[in-house]
């Protein structure tokens, strides 16, 4: 049963929930004792201190030197003193080599250089301490980026000066449109895409409603199938639409087309009402509901069940249980940007202690949930280049307004979570480990991943800041299964949604390692893995036949005990 707070603990949770609110729901205290025990052992090392001190004379002098030949041999001659990582992409443009751009720009990476070596390093500061100052020096430098400025971007001001400074009308007319839509509480429009007009079109059947979700079974696109149908568990932190976007990158029509019975859950939206719903009910009527009714609809047929994100981690935790209990109603798992070991979360992580935690803990105690904008913040400074500042730059200085794609449709399409199962997700699995490591339990007793025997097929992506791919590689030193790994080109959503076709420009990395095989570690597996161009999904598609039986007649759409309710997508993913 839910925790019911004393006066006193209510108290606490009221001013913690106000100071969440006020913070954007990050926590002052995690920030203050990370930069208290930098700044004290920093403080304790002279000999440090004169490194800095050295560096940054070294840099100033190589400075003046870069000066001096641009002046005397011209920008473009001049050799750049330091050059921006590969991924780094904001001084691209020619026009940043000319004066005094070049000067500009040389000069903010030699001093993002010296931060850099300033925030790592220093003896007894803990790791999370230093990855949370080195992480908050880069976001207040990458604030004060000459490309960020009106006045030091060439880009801007080529641009302000050729359209007679329209652009900045315009860039102040979208700045307003913005600003008047995040008071209203409302995301920008999604011009041009409606669920269920041209998002998540793929026909079918919603064949179950609970409390936790709607079960979707497609309609069959070909005279005969495989005889194992595939049950999909996407993350109830997202709309399960991902999967079925457009139909031209729709991974749900691809497999229906392929020949396959598809399956798929549609969280609900949850509200206040939902608050107390924990893992279990998550697990119970989400993922087993959905087993059950597939196991009604196509009788005596083992499942291929696929997870995504979350969606993944409840279906290693669900398929560890029924392995531990003997229930072999699954012929396949398939995990796809899904972390099964919590030890290093990545750049997450920074967002997640105690600290952090229990003030969330305290906001959504008052609301009953999480909402979607509470995360947005946090995933947008793992990206803030590419997910604010360029596009600060972009619609308010430049004066550009993209088009809205189907991803971006979906992206602005928020969703909330329960305050009881969030809690639960972030402290057990975040903060615990409790999976990876033996302790997580279901109906009273704890699952091994170690009992997973069953092929497992995953994925990882190359620019995940979700789930990083090496941590969802650890499934291979935790469960002895034969795993076929997959990594592929892309982030967290962009390499999932990987349509085949002759203009992609992916490519992915593809391994199996034997049942009980010998474990790879990260770097070797990459050194091993053959790369193959292209769109991942045809593997997948093709171990997932290889893993099935011979073609069959198509199963009918429900059974007398689940009835069709409602045509695809179904009304939970409508709910806002």
């Amino acid at each position: 049963m839910p925790h019911t707070p004393s006066p006193t603990e209510h108290l606490d949770q009221l001013v913690h929930a106000a100071l969440a609110r006020a913070t954007g729901s990050l926590s002052p205290a995690a920030a203050l004792l990370a930069w208290l025990d930098w700044s004290t052992h920093l403080a304790a090392s002279p000999g440090r201190q004169i490194a800095l001190a050295q560096l940054a004379c070294t840099q100033t002098a190589a400075l003046a030197h870069y000066l001096r030949d641009c002046l005397l041999a011209g920008p473009g001659d001049a050799r750049a003193l330091v050059l921006p990582p590969a991924q780094d992409r904001r001084f691209a443009a020619a026009a940043w080599q000319t004066w005094p751009f070049n000067l500009l720009q040389q000069s903010f990476l030699l001093t993002q250089q010296w931060w850099d070596a300033a925030t790592h390093g220093i003896a007894g500061v803990e790791s999370h301490h230093e990855r949370m100052v080195a992480f908050w020096a880069r976001q207040w430098l990458d604030a004060f980026s000459p490309g960020n400025q009106l006045a030091t971007n060439p880009l801007v001001l080529q641009r302000t000066a050729a359209e007679a400074g329209a652009n900045l009308v315009r860039g102040a007319e979208y700045l307003t449109a913005d600003l008047l839509a995040l008071a209203s509480g409302q995301p920008p429009a999604a011009q041009g895409f409606t669920v269920g007009q041209n998002l998540a079109t793929t026909p079918g059947q919603v064949v179950l409603r609970n409390r936790v979700m709607e079960l979707i079974q497609y309609r069959p696109a070909t005279a005969r199938v495989h005889p194992e149908p595939v049950l999909i568990v996407p993350a109830w932190i997202m709309k399960y639409y991902i999967l079925d976007l457009s139909p031209h990158n729709s991974l749900i029509k691809h497999l229906v087309a392929q020949g396959h019975t598809v399956f798929c859950i549609s969280w609900k939206n949850p509200g206040a009402a939902e608050r107390d719903l924990g893992m279990d009910d998550y697990l119970a009527e989400g993922f087993h509901a959905a087993l059950d009714a597939v196991g009604a609809i196509v009788p005596r047929r083992r499942v291929h069940a696929t997870g995504y994100c979350l969606g993944g981690t409840l279906l290693a935790i669900a398929a560890a249980a029924m392995a531990r209990d003997g229930d072999a109603r699954l012929a396949s798992a398939s995990l796809f940007a899904a972390q099964t070991d919590f030890s290093e979360p990545g750049e997450l992580g920074l967002f997640i202690d105690e600290s952090q935690v229990s003030l969330l803990e305290a906001q959504m105690a008052e609301t009953g949930y999480l909402r979607a904008s509470q995360m947005a913040g946090a995933f947008q400074m793992l990206r803030s280049y590419d997910l604010l500042w360029s596009r600060l730059v972009s619609n308010y200085l430049l004066g550009n307004r993209s088009a809205t794609n189907d991803l971006m449709a979906w992206n602005a399409d928020a969703t909330r979570m329960p305050a009881r199962m969030h809690a639960q997700y972030l402290r057990r699995l975040f903060l615990d480990d409790d999976l990876s490591e033996g302790r997580y339990p279901v109906a009273g007793r704890p699952v091994s991943l170690g009992d997973l025997t069953l092929p497992i097929f995953m994925v990882g992506t190359t620019t995940d800041h979700v789930a990083p791919w090496r941590s969802v590689h650890k499934l291979h030193f935790l469960s002895p299964a034969e795993i076929t790994f997959v990594l592929t080109s892309g982030g967290h959503n962009a390499g999932i949604v990987n349509p085949p076709g002759p203009d992609s420009h992916r490519s992915y990395q593809i391994l199996t390692r034997a049942a009980g095989g010998t474990y790879l570690g990260p770097a070797d597996w990459q050194a091993a893995a053959a790369t193959v161009p292209g769109s991942w999904w045809p593997a997948w598609q093709q171990w997932l036949a290889a893993h099935s039986g011979a073609p069959v007649p198509p199963p009918r759409l429900g059974t007398a005990a689940y009835p069709p309710l409602a045509d695809a997508p179904g009304t939970y993913v409508l709910e806002k």
